[in-house]
């Protein structure tokens, strides 16, 4: 074996270990980079290097999105839009068997564009749906479930931090990936309903059906949803319509939600307090992996690895939707048992040079956005996978009565539905590319 590979996959391997034991993954990429920098080159060029690169890094204008995007989700979750949502959503079609699950998925997805974190969703419906779909009889499992899948509509639907920090590692565009991640989003919406309704079908006290609201309720829940969904089309349609960048529109966004949050009365000084320290925690964690990162990437670039394993790959004629597939279901693996955002950034310099370099009949640009709602969408399935996926802990964590055991038996179906997008995503790139292609 090149001693290239033997040097990044010892990289690899030291970094892994230092996860395994709990150290905070950003300051394992920042150790390992650092010892991998000095071994190819030396103490005196490291310090060179890091005297300019974390300030270089932070100042790219781009991530100013990040903080934006986190604000504007942690504002309007402690000014009660998600609330709304879930009541609107319930009103709506609340009283079909299974209609409540429905509800929090539909609900879950307009809560994306204006959140962008799965964390952050799913949270915020744990304490907003949860105790109602028990109260209706739905079964704990099945409850807990569908809120944990809901939340990955978090990322799935843009704005998605999780493409933000795609985009910026690899160098591509962040309105032209939030397009690509539309209809993909969309079709999960469309598909863990679908699953709600094959498995009420099936089994129908999973689902029964909740109470019809009076003509006043829900009048009022659609008038209390209002704002949100306004909010959402700015957000979104400013950037696909062009007249936002992200940031802009990110920005746009925290002002929308805190005034709505001011005039409802449902923001007071206490909650915006609450929502700046979360922001200031959560961009704080975030830019540490990124700075790790950055210092790891630049180390498996001195070693030549991931340049070497991509000419390997494109000299041996591998089939490109072969290697494609493989990549993915190491996504899937990984995403079980590793947080999605230092996973992406820790597989990313080696991946991406290994798709770039592969024939799918596309554009090399086309091929970063397609792959990067792949990223995306196998991210999505992490989160809720076993052994080890976060929003079943987060769910874990608000209902404290339900074994996780249970919880998992929930996610199962929706996420036979999750391989099935996956699989016409990879197959059908046009349902990536063809609203870039419509709107640019």
């Amino acid at each position: 074996m090149a001693p290239e590979f033997i040097l990044a996959g010892t990289g690899f391997a030291v970094l892994l270990g230092l996860i395994a034991i709990r150290a905070p993954v950003g300051l394992s990429m920042l150790i390992v980079g650092i010892g991998g920098y000095v071994h190819i080159l030396d103490w005196s060029t490291l310090g060179n290097y890091l005297k300019t690169t974390p300030y270089h890094l932070f100042a790219n204008y781009t991530l100013s999105v990040i903080p934006l995007f986190i604000l504007m989700g942690a504002l309007a979750e402690r000014g009660g839009l998600a609330r709304d949502l879930f009541a609107a959503a319930n009103a709506l079609i609340g009283r079909k068997p299974g209609g409540m699950a429905m509800a929090v998925i539909g609900a879950c997805a307009c809560f994306g564009a204006v959140c962008g974190s799965s964390v952050a969703t799913t949270a915020t419906f744990g304490r907003a749906a949860l105790p109602e779909l028990r109260r209706f009889g739905y079964p704990a499992g099945f409850s807990a479930g569908t809120v944990a899948v809901g939340g990955t509509l978090g990322i799935l639907i843009p704005p998605s931090v999780i493409l933000v920090v795609y985009a910026i590692s690899t160098e591509q565009n962040i309105a032209k990936l939030f397009m690509a991640a539309l209809i993909p989003g969309l079709l999960a919406t469309a598909f863990y309903i679908i699953a709600i309704a094959i498995v009420v079908k099936l089994k129908p006290e999973l689902g029964p059906p909740g109470e019809a609201p009076s003509p006043a309720e829900r009048r009022e829940a659609f008038l209390n949803v209002i704002p949100v969904l306004l909010i959402a089309l700015v957000v979104v349609g400013g950037i696909y319509g062009g007249i936002f960048t992200p940031t802009e529109s990110a920005a746009v966004g925290c002002i929308a939600t805190l005034a709505v949050g001011v005039l409802r009365g449902t923001l007071k000084p206490r909650q915006v307090k609450e929502s700046l320290f979360a922001t200031a925690e959560t961009t704080a964690m975030i830019f540490a992996i990124l700075l790790g990162a950055e210092v790891f990437n630049t180390f498996l670039a001195l070693s030549q690895a991931p340049d070497l394993l991509a000419m390997w790959i494109t000299e041996q004629d591998f089939p490109p939707y072969g290697v494609l597939v493989i990549l993915l279901v190491a996504y899937i693996i990984l995403g079980a048992v590793m947080d999605e955002l230092a996973m992406i950034l820790l597989t990313l310099p080696v991946f991406f040079p290994v798709v770039t370099a592969l024939d799918f009949g596309l554009t090399t640009e086309e091929t970063a956005i397609w792959f990067g709602i792949l990223v995306l969408v196998v991210v999505g399935i992490g989160l809720t996978a076993p052994p080890i996926g976060l929003n079943v802990f987060v769910v874990s964590g608000l209902a404290k009565d339900v074994p996780i055991s249970q919880i998992y038996r929930g996610v199962m179906p929706y996420l036979a539905m999750d391989v099935i997008r996956l699989v016409l995503c990879v197959v059908f790139p046009g349902l990536s590319l063809w609203l870039v292609n419509l709107l640019t």
